[in-house]
């Protein structure tokens, strides 16, 4: 690919896309799918995917977050610089007209979804339920993949900015992934493996007095501590057995335009390097970040508390290449577009102690991340 990347997400819709504030990564020309339609076999089978492949193919794509779902894992040629997606000089966002708004459930019916979870809670059968909601844009004319994610980059310099195609990237209106995600699966380089689980949250205020105020509240706060917990222990027992050390300290501050999180940056040495980012992906996803705990418990509330299919929101979202190296981010702050519609998804983890009506501010905020960049103000 002879352009940079930063002007390759304006001229190719086709292009597979990870850009964070180091470095871009761009997957171009003919990428067929990884064989296996759902995502665990995806997963299983990307290592043979690159079997015989030159140096610069790599596996990049979205694993579901039910991974019984179809997988969007594709071979290709990639190219990686250094720095952040940018729009091509003299960018203007095409502006776009929203004729209808629907929210999947109403902010009443996700209220209901919470009191729900929490009755399942008090009566012991889980400990943590991540529950999501959508907010559903009609616009009167197709959705700009290459403006939502310039705009979503610009927005959020510190996430992980993605363009991901779920469907056939050549075909006009097709299913694609695109998001700024601010949590880090994992990261593998060799033999050290990094990741950063995100869990307990609040919105972020416009007056800075008050936005600290919430962010100290946070650190503070029991239930939302708990809330964390839950995803670093399950993080780090689905790491050792790969794992002759594992590092995990105490959580701190980290910070979104539209959202405060508890943060852990979580280290790691592997015991052996043909352990790859892939076979970590599929011991660790889906975490209690996006699931619940514990995690098998969840997942049944979800299938029948939630009614929402996530497709590959909440999957895991990234790549790898023949070395086994790759890097995986959560698919949260993500939205799936075909055509004029654009599904916006926000969730929030449901502990004892949660409030109904927090959760539902709480996951407004989250959306808002895709919303403002969807339709700026």
């Amino acid at each position: 690919m002879s352009e940079p990347a930063s002007a390759a997400l304006a001229v190719r819709a086709g292009a597979t896309v990870f850009s964070d504030a180091k470095s871009t990564l761009v997957q171009t020309g003919p990428r067929p799918l990884v064989p296996g339609g759902s995502g665990a076999e995806q997963l299983r089978r990307t290592a043979r995917a690159l079997d015989e492949e030159p140096e610069g193919v790599v596996v990049a794509g979205a694993v579901p977050f039910d991974l019984t779902s179809p997988g969007a894992l594709r071979v290709g040629p990639a190219v990686r610089t250094p720095g952040p997606l940018t729009p091509p000089a003299g960018y203007v966002p095409r502006p776009v007209t929203v004729a209808r708004s629907r929210p999947l459930p109403s902010p009443e019916g996700y209220a209901a979804e919470v009191r729900a979870a929490l009755e399942r809670i008090a009566a012991g059968d889980v400990h943590k339920v991540v529950l999501a909601r959508s907010l559903e844009l009609t616009a009167l004319v197709d959705w700009s993949v290459p403006d939502l994610v310039a705009d979503l980059g610009a927005r959020n310099p510190a996430a992980t900015t993605l363009a991901v195609p779920l469907d056939d990237p050549a075909r006009a209106g097709g299913r694609w992934l695109v998001g700024a995600s601010p949590e880090l699966l994992l990261r593998r380089r060799g033999p050290s493996v990094l990741l950063r689980p995100l869990a307990g949250s609040v919105p972020r205020s416009p007056e800075p007095e008050e936005d600290l105020r919430r962010a100290d509240a946070l650190m503070t706060s029991d239930k939302d501590r708990r809330e964390h917990a839950y995803v670093v222990d399950a993080v780090v027992e689905a790491l050792r057995p790969f794992c002759r050390t594992v590092s995990a300290p105490q959580p701190e501050l980290l910070a979104t335009p539209t959202v405060w999180h508890l943060a852990t940056r979580v280290t790691a040495l592997l015991n052996d390097t043909s352990t790859t980012s892939v076979d970590l992906v599929a011991a660790l996803h889906p975490t209690p970040a996006v699931g619940g705990s514990p995690r098998r418990a969840a997942l049944q509330v979800i299938r029948e508390v939630e009614g929402l299919d996530r497709g590959c929101y909440a999957g895991a979202i990234g790549w790898q290449d023949g070395d086994g190296d790759g890097e995986w981010v959560v698919g949260v702050r993500c939205a799936e577009v075909a055509g004029r519609t654009l599904r916006i998804f926000g969730g929030a983890g449901i502990v004892a102690g949660s409030d109904p009506a927090a959760e539902v501010r709480e996951t407004a905020a989250k959306m808002r991340t895709v919303l403002e960049a969807a339709v700026p103000r």
